[in-house]
């Protein structure tokens, strides 16, 4: 998710920033006006491809912040997959006097001479969903590791007794994203055991369905419609892809996982174009988060929503709080999804799916 195609004067990029972000803050919770450095928190975002940053991180963790401290105002915005434009929305927060910000990074390697600068000046980093490098106060996500090893089980059991025999295609997630690497990490740990054997793998840059797509359909080329028996999507986003590749192939009936519990994939999931996706409860993850960084903008301890500790390449012991997942298919979608409401029935089941979703028993 490293996109860095701007070449800009720094001075004229800070003032448009300082103005973009203005403008953000109104949308997400007040203006300016009257506004002090003691009741601003920033919210970085990495980008909107993945549906469920605007639909719910932002959204639950604006709300989150208004309900503890309703004088508090909400700076936020979203890099689009540009390190470089989230370096300098950043900065700008750090200029504008925000002394607390939840950073969710583009690339979680780039970011460690920015937060270290901003501790140096007093200002707590939140890192969300995704573990940024640098002095960082806190982080919240999942156990990501442990999402991969259901990752793998999910494929293992959607290939059921011919696992043994299976040979696999892994589309992963992208190399800046260090979550990407604990995903692949613990679906191999899975899957080198038992399947056959992993024919082929590449990582994707930006999480991209569209590189996604090529990729799978080199694979396609490269092993023949029958030369794989199972296909691991990071997510539910490239599994999109994957699935259109498949399809235009003429390939049927090959397991595919994903992952986020996105709508899309839900939809495949119910209309057997996607055999599995790893449900990750956003809300508790963006309510902590949210809890997290109202208590260190009032100065208060975080002990109770960060009861662990990891360590990051330039940070040990960092208070963190990591929540589980669980696999999600055709048959547990209610007992997950729905009874989460995480979506409604008549969401998922629109007219081009009413007739699948009749045969899953959601309705």
């Amino acid at each position: 998710m490293n996109a860095m195609t701007r070449r800009v004067v720094i001075g004229t990029a800070a003032i448009s920033m300082a103005l973009t972000l203005s403008a953000c803050g109104e949308a997400g919770g007040g203006d300016d006006d009257g506004g002090s450095d003691n009741n601003l928190i920033g919210l970085l975002l990495p980008e909107n491809k993945t549906t469920r940053y605007e639909t719910f991180d932002r959204p639950l963790m604006e709300a989150k912040i208004k309900e503890l401290c309703s004088d508090c105002e909400v700076k936020y915005n979203n890099a689009s997959q540009d390190t470089e434009l989230q370096k300098r929305q950043f900065d700008a927060l750090v200029t504008q006097g925000v002394k607390t910000i939840i950073l969710d990074a583009v690339d979680a390697t780039a970011t460690k001479s920015w937060v270290d600068q901003a501790a140096k000046k007093d200002v707590k980093v939140v890192a969300y969903d995704r573990l940024a490098e640098g002095d960082v106060a806190a982080y919240v996500s999942y156990d990501n590791e442990k999402i991969g090893e259901l990752q793998g089980q999910g494929l293992v059991e959607a290939l059921g007794d011919d696992a043994k025999n299976s040979n696999v295609v892994m589309i992963n997630g992208s190399p800046t994203d260090p979550n990407a690497a604990l995903f692949k990490k613990g679906a191999h740990t899975v899957l080198d055991k038992q399947v056959k054997k992993v024919v082929y793998e590449q990582d994707i840059p930006d999480w991209s369905p569209d590189e996604a797509n090529k990729k799978m359909a080199a694979a396609i080329t490269s092993l023949g419609k029958d030369g794989f028996e199972g296909v691991y999507s990071a997510n539910d986003g490239m599994a999109g892809g994957i699935a259109t590749a498949l399809s235009k192939a003429g390939v049927k009936d090959v397991p595919l996982g994903g992952q986020d519990a996105e709508l899309a994939g839900l939809q495949r999931v119910v209309s057997d174009q996607q055999s599995f996706t790893i449900y990750k409860a956003i809300k508790p993850e963006a309510e902590t988060t949210a809890s997290i960084a109202v208590a260190l903008h009032e100065g208060k301890g975080i002990d109770e929503f960060a009861p662990t500790t990891v360590d990051s390449k330039s940070k040990e012991g960092i208070p963190a709080k990591l929540y589980g997942a669980k696999i999600v298919n055709k048959d547990n979608i209610k007992d997950t999804i729905l009874k989460d409401k995480v979506y409604k029935a008549s969401q998922i089941c629109t007219k081009q799916f009413a007739s699948a979703c009749k045969s899953a028993g959601i309705q």
